[in-house]
C-alpha cells in the first residue's frame, strides 16, 4: 500500500472526528437548550459562534500550514479541540450566563479545527500526484459526511442512557486518540517519511503539478525555502478567488442547513421523535460521504479525458444546480418521510462538487495551496456562520420552506461563480508573466 494512500485515509478519519466535535452540540441541542433555558435563537448564537471561530482563523491556519508542515500544525489542531470539547462537558448546569459561556467555547473550538482542511491541501500539495487530487480530496471529505452521519445514532444513544455530557467526552477521548496516531504516522514531505519507497517517492515528484525540480530533500535549506515560499501578490491578483469564495460560501451556507438544522426540523417541523430523527438526519450525511467519493473520482476522470475547466468546474456547476433543485422540491413535498430523502439526495448533490473546491486550489495554488484555500474556505464558514443564525429567523417569519429556497438560490449562484474559475492557468503562470 503507498503511504499517501495511508495518511489520505487518516485525514479522512480525522475529517470525521472533526464533524463529530463539531455536530455534536446540534444532536444534543434539544437537552443543553432546556438544560441552560437558551431557545433556538440562542442556540444559532451558539452554532455561529463555531464558525466565527472557524472562518476567522482560516487565513493564520493556511500560513502554519506553509510555515511548519501539516504533521505539527494538524496535531495541534486536533489536541486543541479536545480541550474544547471536553470544556464543554464540565460546563456546570444552572451557571450565570452559560449562554457566553458555551459561545466563548464553541468560537475557540472553531479557532482549532480551523487548521484540519489548509493542512490536509497542503499534504495533498507536497503528496499527491495531479491524477489522483480529485478522488484524494473526494476521500478526505468524504470524512465530513461519515462523522455527520455516524453522529446521530451514535450520540443519540449516549445522550438516552448517559446524558449529553457523556457525548462530548466520547468526543473528546476520540478526537485524542486519532490525533496521536496522525503524530506517529505523518510527515510533512513525502521525503521525511521512514517508510517511502524510491517507486513512490518517484510517482509523487513526477506527478506534482509545480515541478520536479521544486520537490527536494527536506536536507536541502534553499529547496525548503522555496517549498515555504507563500506568492502572495499572485494570489491576492487572481481573479477567480473571489468567484471560488462566494461559491463556496453558497456552499457553506447550503451545508450547514444540514449540519445545524436539519436534525432538528425534522424533529420539530416534520413532527419525527429523537430516534426517528436521528435515523432520517444520517441521511444527508450517508449521501454526503458516497457522494464526496464519486465527485472526487469523476473529476480525475473527467479532468484527464477532458481538462481541469470540465472535470473541477463544470462538474462543480451542474452539481449545486441539482441541489437547488433538490431543496426546493423537497422542502414542499407533505410526506416526512418523503421530504427527508429528497433533501438527502440535495445534500448529496452538493457534496459532488465538493472536491473540486480543494483540488482546484492546488491546481491554481501549488505550494501556496494552504493559503490560497484557507481564503477559499473562508468564504464557506462565513456561509455556514450565517445560515446557523439566519435560518431559524427566516424559518420563523416566513416559513422553513423560504429558508431552504434562499439556499437553492445561493447554490445556483454557485454554480455561476463556477463558470468564471480557470484553474489551467496556475499561479506559476502569473508569476511567470509577472
Amino acid at each position: 500500500m503507498r503511504i499517501r494512500y495511508f495518511l489520505a485515509f487518516w485525514l479522512f478519519v480525522l475529517s470525521g472526528v472533526a464533524f463529530l466535535d463539531r455536530t455534536n452540540i446540534s444532536i444534543a441541542g434539544l437537552q443543553i437548550s432546556n438544560e441552560y433555558g437558551l431557545g433556538n435563537q440562542r442556540l444559532g448564537w451558539i452554532f455561529s459562534a463555531f464558525l466565527v471561530g472557524y472562518a476567522g482563523f482560516q487565513l493564520p491556519a493556511g500560513w502554519l500550514s506553509a510555515r511548519f508542515g501539516p504533521r505539527r500544525v494538524l496535531t495541534f489542531g486536533v489536541m486543541s479541540w479536545g480541550v474544547a470539547t471536553v470544556f464543554t462537558a464540565l460546563l456546570p448546569t444552572g451557571i450565570p450566563y452559560a449562554v457566553m459561556f458555551l459561545i466563548g467555547i464553541r468560537f475557540l473550538l472553531g479557532a482549532g479545527e480551523s487548521v484540519i482542511y489548509p493542512a490536509a491541501n497542503q499534504f495533498v500539495a507536497r503528496w499527491v500526484p495531479l491524477q489522483e487530487r480529485g478522488f484524494i480530496n473526494g476521500l478526505i471529505f468524504a470524512g465530513v459526511g461519515a462523522g455527520s452521519g455516524l453522529t446521530p445514532p451514535m450520540l443519540t444513544w449516549l445522550i438516552t442512557h448517559h446524558g449529553w455530557r457523556a457525548a462530548f467526552w466520547f468526543s473528546a477521548l476520540v478526537g485524542f486518540a486519532v490525533g496521536a496516531v496522525w503524530w506517529l504516522l505523518a510527515r510533512d514531505t513525502p521525503e521525511e517519511h521512514p517508510g517511502m519507497t524510491p517507486e513512490e517517492l518517484k510517482e509523487i515528484r513526477d506527478g506534482l503539478s509545480f515541478g520536479t525540480n521544486s520537490v527536494a530533500p527536506a536536507s536541502s535549506a534553499d529547496n525548503s525555502s522555496r517549498e515555504t515560499a507563500i506568492s502572495w501578490r499572485a494570489i491576492f491578483h487572481r481573479r477567480d478567488l473571489p468567484a471560488l469564495m462566494v461559491g463556496y460560501f453558497s456552499f457553506g451556507y447550503v451545508a450547514w442547513i444540514f449540519f445545524s438544522w436539519f436534525f432538528l426540523y425534522m424533529a420539530q417541523v416534520r413532527g419525527f421523535n429523537l430516534t426517528s430523527s436521528a435515523q432520517y438526519a444520517m441521511l444527508p450525511f450517508l449521501s454526503m460521504t458516497v457522494c464526496c467519493l464519486v465527485g472526487g473520482a469523476l473529476s480525475d476522470r473527467l479532468t484527464g479525458r477532458y481538462g481541469l475547466r470540465v472535470g473541477r468546474c463544470g462538474l462543480a456547476a451542474i452539481a449545486m444546480v441539482l441541489s437547488a433543485i433538490s431543496l426546493v422540491i423537497g422542502s414542499q413535498v407533505e410526506s416526512p418521510q418523503l421530504s427527508g430523502v429528497i433533501l438527502a439526495a440535495g445534500a448529496g448533490a452538493l457534496y459532488l462538487s465538493q472536491s473540486s473546491f480543494w483540488s482546484v486550489s492546488v491546481d491554481i495554488a501549488g505550494r501556496s495551496s494552504g493559503v490560497f484555500s484557507s481564503m477559499v474556505n473562508m468564504g464557506g464558514q462565513i456561509g455556514g456562520a450565517v445560515t446557523a443564525s439566519l435560518t431559524p429567523w427566516i424559518a420563523q417569519r416566513y416559513g422553513w420552506t423560504t429558508s431552504f429556497t434562499c439556499s437553492a438560490v445561493l447554490a445556483i449562484i454557485g454554480a455561476i461563480c463556477w463558470m468564471t474559475v480557470h484553474p489551467e492557468h496556475p499561479l506559476d503562470e502569473d508569476l511567470t508573466a509577472a
